[in-house]
């Protein structure tokens, strides 16, 4: 029986705090620029000024929010006070939606925002047994993407009933139920060393266990490697939706936002049978033969949009996005707690991973917007397609496998 058995922790509990997690995120950024420039009027450098400043701060902080994360007790007070915050936010750009009310607001929220990943990542490593983690990260994974599914729902019957202003208000409503949730995980549950992924017992000298130094960053050659194959793959996957939205929209205006969400559903529903499936498989296979099927999906995905502008074409296309991204949302919090067992630092690889990850995606829509202006968006999309194979080239040459064999099924 495990600690968090007897301590009265409820499995229903930790899926409510993905799903409920899903929908507070998911609720803002699709939303934010479409409103100020539509509804406010604001001009597209204003819309850009805001959004560049959240987004490199937001990128700036992660890091460290990982390791401050792995240094306190208080993981679920962390993620009620980032609840709060998005909350607030999220009123003052509906009461206030001027300039410096929603730089203000949209950087908070965008430094808040870095604390949910690692912070129920640490949570689920300290409730579940290793034997157990795998299928536990699947089940998180499928309930985020079941999330995102229900906010754009929700979000998009908001905006047809009322406006698109009214969208912001679904925030608090949901900050208070994953709130609520997350303080339903008993404290006593949760055991503090196993969720920074600390070696639990001294060594054979007797000597205590304390953590890594923040080197083990750069000492610690899978995490390299893995990182290096992340920011790759973002590079190349972050700039393929808007790239197609843009076809899309310029060979059907008035159809261009249905399509655009037809895509983004499209895909949330490949990922939630992904998810399981995942972390149902990821011990007996191993992590990486999945991995390299999610990086092998890529550069297939982004050569099939150069054979067709057909509409169903392309959307038939993004389906496959579900595929790779279910993939990789599903191991890559497994494949970390792997790389960092025993050193106490999970949570800041988790952020140092994802600030790679936003470095790649970052630069994306940057080299994608000069490929098309140069050469067209053919181009772009083989240029996509070649950043992915190369990805999966070195995670398929350099890249250790990092599962235990032999482990037990949960």
């Amino acid at each position: 029986m495990t600690r968090a058995t007897t301590a009265g922790f409820q499995p229903r509990s930790l899926d409510a705090v993905n799903f409920l997690l899903a929908d507070v995120r998911g609720a803002l950024g699709p939303y934010l620029n479409v409103f100020l420039v539509t509804q406010q009027h604001w001009s597209q450098s204003g819309v850009g000024l805001v959004t560049t400043i959240g987004g490199l701060l937001g990128l700036a902080v992660q890091t460290p929010i990982g390791a401050a994360i792995d240094e306190t007790r208080a993981k679920r007070g962390a993620i009620v006070l980032a609840l709060a915050v998005l909350a607030v936010g999220a009123i003052v750009i509906f009461a206030l939606p001027t300039f410096w009310p929603v730089a203000i607001a949209n950087t908070l929220m965008a430094v808040v925002g870095d604390v949910f990943g690692p912070a129920v990542a640490a949570l689920t490593l300290g409730l579940y047994a290793r034997k157990q983690l795998a299928r536990r990260m699947g089940r998180n994974s499928a309930y985020d993407h079941a999330g995102n599914v229900a906010i754009a729902v929700a979000a998009g019957a908001v905006g047809y009933a009322f406006s698109q202003r009214a969208v912001f208000l679904l925030v608090p409503v949901f900050t208070v139920l994953a709130g609520l949730a997350v303080l339903s995980i008993p404290s006593a549950a949760i055991d503090d060393d196993r969720a920074r992924d600390l070696r639990e017992h001294p060594d054979a000298a007797g000597t205590a266990v304390s953590a890594a130094g923040y080197g083990i960053l750069f000492r610690s050659r899978p995490l390299v490697i893995f990182g290096l194959c992340v920011m790759l793959f973002h590079l190349a996957n972050a700039a393929l939706l808007p790239l197609v939205g843009q076809k899309l929209a310029a060979a059907y205006p008035k159809e261009a936002t249905a399509m655009m969400s037809a895509c983004i559903v499209a895909a949330q529903l490949v990922m939630l049978p992904i998810a399981p499936l995942v972390g149902h498989t990821a011990d007996t296979w191993g992590r990486k033969p999945l991995f390299l099927a999610g990086f092998a999906i890529l550069p297939i995905r982004a050569l099939l949009y150069t054979f067709s502008d057909n509409s169903f074409w392309l959307i038939g296309v993004q389906v496959l996005d579900g595929v790779g991204a279910g993939i990789l949302g599903a191991l890559t919090p497994l494949v970390i707690a792997d790389i960092m067992r025993g050193t106490g630092r999970y949570n800041l690889a988790q952020g140092a991973i994802a600030t790679v990850q936003g470095i790649g995606a970052s630069l994306s829509g940057l080299a994608a917007g000069v490929i098309v202006d140069r050469f067209g968006y053919g181009a772009a999309f083989l240029a996509a397609g070649g950043a992915a194979f190369v990805a999966l080239v070195v995670f398929a040459l350099r890249m250790p496998e990092t599962a235990e064999r032999g482990m037990p099924a949960a």
